[in-house]
Order: structure tokens, then C-alpha cells, then sequence
């Protein structure tokens, strides 16, 4: 029988329960989030009369932890109408709902007594054959099952999500031998498919994999930064990005996970015995980090850790970092590593270790102890904590934000290099290691393959054959490329484009690239798919080419070139065959515009959409303003409708808001829920797109005929120069941002025209086109440009 999840309740509403709330809540599901009752009294329900009788005290924890829920930022809903999928309430009133749910989920304080008496309590009301599982990080789930019934014991596992919940894809099950394997694999399944997790089948061990490895790495780390004489911010810089890890690198991410959380982890697994001497050492905590525990220095939480914000002389916020010799914060200046110098043109993190271990400095030396000792770790921890590599590399990417995983580095600078660095370390790698010639490859038909140390022989990684990755296929499959894109042969009749410049920015050599593969896809197959599987889908237009051509007042050429987006846009829309585009991550500006411009859309719930022109002084010019023109004009039913969705268009653009997810997307009209669809995971995003652009054409796709449009003239535009005059003498806009402003919402209502008028969208692109090309010659408009340029960020007035 097929199993259904449609109610979820989650024990605990604390920071974790929380974020599992809201991501079932996120994906459709009914959520019962349960807390404990307070023990006494708050101080302002004594003054309100109230007693412990009162509904509102008895739900006060949990319903004060979903009001954070719903603050949160980061947002942990898609958008804030979901918070309707969630109901609070209390152990002692709600319990007897249970017999209702599907899934229990336990996510009490992490000890093993208070967990089984929660379990003595589900025992009593839940029934047969409903899930129910912990997301305990370090208690062994074997222990938690201790005196419950068959049925209890056969339904649960440990399902260990990472916090926060929705951004962190990792997902650690961990069955006991108790367990039913069906039961583990519908977790399994359930978590990738439905939540959009990277499910792990893990081991019954201590911390299991995700934190196990990571502690190991960053524990390291903390011992090895004295003996090289580097600071907390010399780690911090070589332990981030450049290597491809989060921008809170170890110091950082120690002070916001809190240093006790780490030092909890790191005993655990020293006081457990599991480890062998070597690396039993170096679990063991530093003294200067058991005096920052008992000084309660534990970063975030207590406003210091390794770093700490400070007020210097003149009143200003200064960020001083832990001085690890005196334990005084100071600031600590910005070092220099020849060795960073040399991976400045490498754009792959994974590309650049080769170099990195071959450094002179102290950069050099901390990669080459750190890389050996954790080389030599993972070779031991198969099969002790995996049989297989790949879980372990899954695990980190998607529970620490590495971009690869510790086998996959490893294959980067090479088995027997690793084998070295891990000797020159004062560790030796496990006898199997030394027979592999690499961990993963690439088979003949673009599946990886792992080595499997069981068998000896490269094995598939399971669940896989429903992705497409594109760097596997990219060799055998490609059918032209160039600087800025390349064309993909997906199979089945259906071809990706794919844009690959920097931060995939759309220049010229993207739209010929876009131009070409619609060519291609019309005259010798069925459907295109425009998607990339880079940190983000396009971050919009080439600035630099807008900014030279202004600067040098190339209008004809800049005209030409706004043109040729438009045009290039239109095709996308108006091609004989169907047009899948599959944003994800930052799609801004130009990016924006692609996806309103497809068939079909198939967005990753993390898709962060939006058109931001106004940002640098201008307005969406490849036919964004054009697009929302048409979709409001569907909606003037009355005149307060045309007043309101016009506002919403306008004010969407002229603030440059960018949806925090694909779901707040619909809301903002970006995406169109008649059409376009989510996918929570990314992974299958590109087989999703291709699926689609396939049943499109066998469906009998037919060309669209393009589209007049309603526009509302004079009688709106004025609507609009009395709020704009009214915001530049209220002050809250500077007299550039009133002049864009107005000329957006000149373009949105059709122009000057003295009636409501149908017109074509070849007119709007050229009012469109007409409007951007006078932004271009504003001076603030070249200034804005170039802030943006120079600092990655909006030049606000």
C-alpha cells in the first residue's frame, strides 16, 4: 500500500522542531507543533489575570516559538501565507491528536530519560503503523527504542535534518536493526523527493556522518592554528570560499552553530572509544577552548566567541577577532598568502587544491596538515560509519555547505598525493585506499560511478538516474559551445542550452549562444530547455558592455544590442517548439526576464527571482516591463482591480523586489500557477524541465501568436506622478529615483495615449527599449552602474 503524508506532528517547537515545521508546511503538508506547558506564570500574563488554566499560557511556548517561526530570517516559510499549514498547541491537552497524523517526529532536549518518556506517552495514543522518528544528533537511536512495543520499534528511525531546516539539504536516517527496510527506504525516498533533501542512510554510530566528519575537520583546524602562528581571521580566509565553503568558513560557523554545540559533539565521540588514538587526540579539546566554555564565550548566543563587535573610539561598531595567545579580542588585520594569489584566475574551488597544497607559505602548509589529516580520517570511517564514499561526500556538501566532498578533493589532487600529505601529517590511510586509482568516475553514459570498497569494482550511486548533471554529459554530449554558453543533447528529442559566463551575466556571446540553440532545437528536434546547474541560474545583464557603450554614448550600438535581448527574449517566446527554462537561485534582471518569457517554467523552490533594473538606474529593458504590462492587463476586470494590479506591477520593479522563493514568485506574478511548477529538489530539476518540454511535444506544441495588449494611458500615469511627487516630497526618493519611477510607469500604462487603447507588443518593447536608452544617458544612471560594478551591491540614494 502506497503511504501518504498529509499531517505531520512535530514534538518540540524549539529552534529545530521549528524548521521541520515549517518545511512540511513548505511542501503542502498539515503541521501539529507541540510544546511542553510552562511551569509558571509569565510576568505579562500575571498582569493580564490570566492562570495556568488559560489555553494561551498552557500553548505559550509553542505558540511564542512559531511567532519566531514566522519572523525568521532567513525565511524558514517559502512565504508567509504557509504559516496557515501549522497549528500549536501542548503535550498534555493535544497528544490524543496524534491518532490523527501520519509522522511523528520527536525533537525534545537531547536527553535519552525525557525522550522515553515522551515515547511511553505516543505509545498511548498513536496508532499502529504510524511513522515515527527523532531528530536526536547525539544520543545512539538504538537506546531510544528500549522498551517499546514491535510495532513502535519496526516504524522508527533517527531522521536527522540540519538546522536551518530549509536551507541545509542534509537529511541523516538512521534505522536500527529494528527497523523494517521498508520503512527506512520510504524515509529515504520521501525525504528526496518530497522534501527536496539529500537523504543519507547512515550508520548507528556516534554523531553519525555529516557531524562526525565535520567536528574531525574543524577540531583539527582548532588545534592546528596556534602551532602554524596564524589568527581566527587568517583561518577564517583560508577555510571559506576560496576552497568552497560557506563565508562563515570554522571560526565563524563555530560562533553561530555556538561553541558548545561543537564542544557536546567533540566529547561525545572522544568519551564514546570509537576512535583510535591518532584521532581520538584530536576530539580532545584545546585549553583555550575549555576556558572560552567556562567564560561562557560561545559565540552568537552569548554576543562573543571568536569574535566579538566592539565600539572603538569614535562610537563604531568594530568586529575584533580572539586573540588565541592573550584570549583579548583585537583587530586583527588582513593577511596576505602568495599562495590565494595563485588560484585568483581558477573560478572551480575543486581546481584550485592542486594548487593550494603546492604553497610555500603557511597558507601552503595549513592545506597540505589539514587536507592529509582529513584523508586520512575518512579512509577510516569506511566502512565504520559508511560502506560507501559517496555517502560521505553527500553528507558534507549538503550538511556543511562544502561544495565537494572530502573523496571528491581527494580525487582533485590525486589518490597517491593524498596518501602522502596524509603520512607527511603524522597519519596513515586505511589499507583499501592504497589499491584505488580514483573514487569516482564518469561512465560511458554520463553516470557517475564510485569505487565500492566491498566489492572492489566501481558500482552506480543509487537514486542518481533520475538527475541529469551536466558536467558529466557535457563531454560526449555537447553539440556547440563558445565562451559564454554551450548546447547539450538531453536525449529523447530535447537539447539544453546552457550559460556559462561569469556569474552567468547574459552578453552578447549568451544570446547568440540562446539564438543558435533555438535554430538548432526548430530545425532538428523537439523542445528546449534553458538551464545550468551553476550557484546561480543569471544575475541579469552584462553591466560592463551597458556602462562602456553609455560612457563612450555608443547609442546606436547600445540600441542595437537592447534590441537583439528583446528579440532574443521574443524567440524564447515565439520559437515552433517549446521553451522550458529552469531557474534557480539568483535569476535577476535579464534572468528574470528569460523565465517570463518561456512555455514553461520549472523553478527550484530556492529560486530567488526578480527585476531589479531600478537598482542601477534603469528599467527592465529586454522585455520584463513589457511582460508585467501583459499580465496585469488580463486582470482589469474594474477599476479598482486595474489600479491595484498596476501598483503591484509598478512597485514590484520600481523598488526591485526579488521573490525569497519561487512560491513568493506566483505571488508576485513572476511565475503563473496555470503553467509553471516547483521543484523543492534541484537536483531534478533538469530532468523535470526535460520531461516537460518532451510531453509538451508530443502534445502537439503549436507556436503561440503573439499577444495584443490592453494599456490604460493618461488616466493611470497621473495615478502614478501623484504618488511619485508625493514620495520626493516626503523625501523617502531623491529626484533620479522619482525620474525612473516615472518613466517605468510611463512605459507600464503604454505612454501618453489619451484613452485606454489596445496595442501590440512590439509597441511596448519599443517604448521599452526607448525608455532604457534615455536611463543611460543620466549621469547618476553611469554612477549607479559602476557602485554596482565595483561593490556587487545597489548604490541607494
Amino acid at each position: 500500500m502506497k503511504r501518504r503524508i498529509k499531517h505531520v506532528t512535530v514534538l518540540g517547537s524549539g529552534i529545530m522542531g521549528s524548521g521541520i515545521a515549517a518545511h512540511f508546511a513548505n511542501i503542502g503538508v498539515q503541521v501539529l507543533l507541540l510544546d511542553i506547558i510552562p511551569f509558571e506564570l509569565s510576568e505579562t500574563e500575571q498582569k493580564k489575570g490570566l492562570t495556568k488554566d488559560d489555553k494561551s499560557v498552557q500553548n505559550r511556548i509553542a505558540s511564542e516559538n512559531f511567532e519566531k517561526l514566522k519572523k525568521a530570517s532567513p525565511a524558514l516559510l517559502y512565504t508567509p501565507k504557509f504559516a496557515e499549514r501549522i497549528t500549536v498547541g501542548n503535550f498534555d491537552d493535544d497528544l490524543p491528536k496524534i491518532k490523527n497524523t501520519d509522522w511523528i517526529i520527536e525533537v525534545v532536549v537531547e536527553r535519552l530519560d525525557i525522550k522515553k518518556s515522551v515515547y511511553e506517552k505516543i505509545e498511548q495514543f498513536r496508532k499502529p503503523g504510524t511513522l515515527v522518528s527523532s531528530n536526536t544528533s547525539g544520543i545512539p537511536i538504538h537506546f531510544l527504542i528500549d522498551g517499546r512495543s514491535d510495532d513502535f520499534k519496526t516504524h522508527f528511525a533517527g531522521t536527522h535534518f540540519f538546522n536551518p531546516v530549509r536551507y541545509l539539504p542534509l537529511l541523516e536516517v538512521i534505522p536500527t536493526p529494528e527497523t523494517d527496510p521498508e520503512i527506512a527506504r520510504f524515509y529515504m525516498e520521501y525525504g528526496a523527493k518530497f522534501l527536496g533533501k539529500t537523504t543519507v542512510l547512515a550508520k548507528d554510530t556516534p554523531a553519525f556522518i555529516a557531524n562526525r566528519i565535520g567536528v574531525f575537520s574543524m577540531m583539527n583546524l582548532l588545534h592546528e592554528v596556534k602551532n602554524l602562528g596564524l589568527n581566527v581571521t587568517d583561518i577564517d580566509k583560508l577555510t571559506g570560499p576560496v576552497i568552497g565553503r560557506p563565508k562563515s568558513a570554522t571560526f565563524r560557523t563555530a560562533d553561530v552553530v555556538g561553541l558548545d554545540t561543537l564542544v557536546m559533539v567533540a566529547n561525545g565521540v572522544n568519551q564514546s572509544g570509537v576512535e583510535a588514538n591518532d584521532f581520538n587526540n584530536v576530539f580532545s579539546l584545546p585549553d583555550y577552548i575549555q576556558k572560552m566554555v567556562d567564560n561562557k564565550w560561545l559565540g552568537s548566543k552569548t554576543e562573543q566567541g571568536f569574535y566579538k563587535k566592539i565600539k572603538n573610539a569614535e562610537g563604531k561598531s568594530e568586529i575584533h577577532g580572539l586573540n588565541l595567545e592573550t584570549m583579548e579580542y583585537e583587530l586583527q588585520g588582513k593577511s596576505n598568502f602568495p599562495t590565494l594569489e595563485l588560484t585568483k584566475n581558477i573560478d572551480k574551488p575543486i581546481d584550485r587544491f592542486k594548487v593550494l597544497i603546492g604553497g610555500k607559505d603557511k597558507a601552503g602548509e595549513l592545506y597540505r596538515k589539514s587536507l592529509g589529516a582529513l584523508f586520512a580520517y575518512v579512509s577510516h570511517k569506511v566502512p565504520e560509519v559508511s560502506d560507501e564514499v559517496y555517502k560521505i561526500d553527500d553528507a558534507m556538501r549538503a550538511g556543511f555547505g562544502w561544495e565537494n566532498g572530502p573523496f571528491e578533493i581527494w580525487d582533485a589532487v590525486g589518490v597517491q598525493k593524498g596518501i602522502e600529505l596524509a603520512k607527511e601529517s603524522g597519519y596513515e590511510v586505511s589499507d583499501w585506499v592504497k589499491t584505488v586509482e580514483t573514487f569516482y568516475k564518469v561512465n560511458d553514459e554520463g553516470q557517475s560511478i564510485f569505487f565500492d570498497k566491498n566489492s572492489g569494482n566501481y558500482s552506480n550511486i543509487p537514486g542518481k538516474e533520475s538527475f541529469i548533471i551536466l558536467d558529466n554529459i557535457r563531454k560526449n554530449k555537447t553539440l556547440w559551445s563558445n565562451s559564454g554558453s554551450a548546447i547539450q543533447d538531453l536525449g529523447d528529442g530535447i537539447i539544453n542550452f546552457e550559460i556559462r559566463s561569469k556569474m552567468n551575466s547574459l552578453g552578447g556571446e549568451v544570446l547568440d549562444g540562446l539564438n543558435r540553440a533555438i535554430d538548432l532545437a526548430e530545425k532538428e528536434y523537439d523542445g528546449l530547455v534553458i538551464g545550468n546547474q551553476g550557484s546561480n541560474f543569471s544575475v541579469g545583464a552584462n553591466l560592463a558592455m551597458i556602462l562602456m557603450m553609455a560612457i563612450e554614448q555608443d547609442w546606436d550600438d547600445l540600441n542595437m544590442a537592447i534590441a537583439y535581448f528583446q528579440k532574443s527574449m521574443m524567440r524564447v517566446r515565439y520559437s515552433s517548439i517549446p521553451v522550458v527554462v529552469a531557474p534557480h537561485g539568483m535569476t535577476l534582471g535579464g534572468g528574470c526576464e528569460m523565465t517570463m518569457h518561456a512555455d514553461r517554467v520549472v523553478a527550484a523552490a530556492e529560486t530567488y527571482i526578480g527585476l531589479v533594473e531600478t537598482g542601477v538606474g534603469v528599467i527592465p529593458g529586454g522585455g520584463g516591463t513589457k511582460e508585467l504590462a501583459i499580465r496585469t492587463s488580463r486582470e482589469f476586470h474594474s477599476d479598482d482591480v486595474k489600479n491595484n494590479r498596476l501598483r503591484d506591477a509598478f512597485m514590484n520593479i520600481a523598488m526591485g523586489k526579488v521573490a525569497t522563493s519561487a512560491y513568493e514568485a506566483f505571488d508576485m506574478g513572476i511565475l503563473e500557477e496555470h503553467k509553471d511548477i516547483v521543484v523543492v529538489d534541484k537536483n531534478r530539476q533538469i530532468m523535470t524541465a526535460k520531461m516537460l518540454a518532451k510531453s509538451l511535444a508530443e502534445h502537439g506544441y503549436t507556436q503561440p501568436i503573439e499577444q495584443k495588449v490592453k494599456v490604460l494611458g493618461k488616466d493611470a500615469l497621473g495615478m502614478f506622478y501623484v504618488g511619485t511627487d508625493q514620495m520626493l516630497t516626503g523625501k523617502y526618493i531623491s529626484a533620479h529615483d522619482k525620474l525612473i519611477a516615472d518613466k517605468l510607469a510611463n512605459v507600464l500604462v503604454g505612454g501618453n495615449l489619451s484613452e485606454p487603447t489596445i496595442v501590440t507588443e512590439q509597441y511596448l518593447l519599443n517604448l521599452e527599449r526607448e525608455t532604457f536608452l534615455q536611463l543611460c544617458g543620466e549621469r547618476k544612471t553611469l554612477e549607479r552602474i559602476q557602485y554596482m560594478l565595483q561593490n556587487g551591491k545597489p548604490l541607494r540614494n
